[in-house]
């Protein structure tokens, strides 16, 4: 099954993502993707075309500012998340999109989440996996750092931040040959690091998690929740805090796992992940 490389041009902004269409099934609702801090569309590079085997159109774009979609400068895009909520809305327009399931990982995965909340008629069901949903969750220094002044503008310039940052998180080793593609913005231009720099300075935690704490104790669409144990920056209590306040909100736990799930354990996600996907029929 293979995976497309598409870019598309949504209000002056290009959108860079990853796609499998499906084979078989057409009575699913797509599946979009979204990935987190540093990382990009290419994490979800083994659980894209599993999605696409069982019938599912599988959709996961770099999101602004990382990866290989554009890169502006904060005075041309503020990368807060009122932003990022209306870039993505012109994204899933231009794709016609009008309902879908929605997947969600890491620190930039919470917007997909406040999105979730503004549209909730274009959503079918969630999956979250390791991403801040509670009060609890904090900004990790290990992130924090890259959005200080001066160490962070020196730090979002080294490619080697991915590396650290992946494996940190995950706690295991990342093959060369993907570090290489997570690497290849970062050596590409310096727009990227900046970019970073700016999100992390806006990412508003504290406020983002009040929104989604509350927000969702109304919400009635199906949630599972798929928990890397051994996460180093957002422990299980993050997601039982949200699972134990929220209608419909399904808490797996997965042991031996990161904040990066979906980079080494993509088939223990699938067990749970698969059918629960499958239930959003269109």
């Amino acid at each position: 099954m293979s995976i497309t490389e598409n870019k598309i041009t949504v209000n002056s902004l290009e959108w860079f993502y990853r796609e499998s269409l499906p084979i078989g099934r057409s009575d699913l609702l797509p599946v979009l993707l979204l990935h987190g801090i540093p990382s990009q569309s290419y994490s979800w590079r083994n659980i894209l075309p599993a999605l696409a085997s069982q019938g599912t159109r599988a959709i996961a774009p770099d999101w602004i500012g990382s990866g290989f979609s554009s890169k502006p400068e904060k005075q041309e895009f503020a990368y807060t998340t009122e932003a990022y909520i209306t870039a993505l809305a012109g994204f899933i327009q231009a794709l016609e999109i009008e309902r879908f399931s929605l997947v969600v990982q890491g620190f930039l995965g919470s917007v997909g989440l406040q999105y979730a909340l503004k549209y909730p008629q274009q959503i079918a069901n969630i999956a979250i996996l390791n991403t801040p949903v509670s009060t609890a969750a904090k900004l990790p220094w290990k992130i924090k750092q890259m959005g200080l002044p001066f160490i962070g503008d020196m730090m979002t310039q080294d490619p080697l931040l991915i590396d650290r940052t992946l494996e940190g998180g995950s706690r295991y080793r990342i093959e060369d040959q993907d570090l290489d593609v997570y690497r290849k913005p970062f050596l590409k231009t310096s727009a990227v690091g900046r970019a970073l720099l700016t999100t992390i300075r806006n990412l508003q935690l504290p406020e983002a998690m009040t929104e989604i704490e509350s927000g969702f104790k109304q919400w009635q669409q199906p949630i599972l929740l798929q928990w890397g144990m051994i996460d180093p920056w957002l422990p299980v209590e993050v997601a039982q805090q949200f699972a134990d306040t929220v209608p419909n909100a399904e808490l797996v736990k997965l042991n031996n796992v990161g904040h990066y799930p979906q980079e080494h354990y993509h088939k223990t996600i699938l067990e749970d992940l698969l059918p629960f996907l499958r239930r959003a029929e269109g």
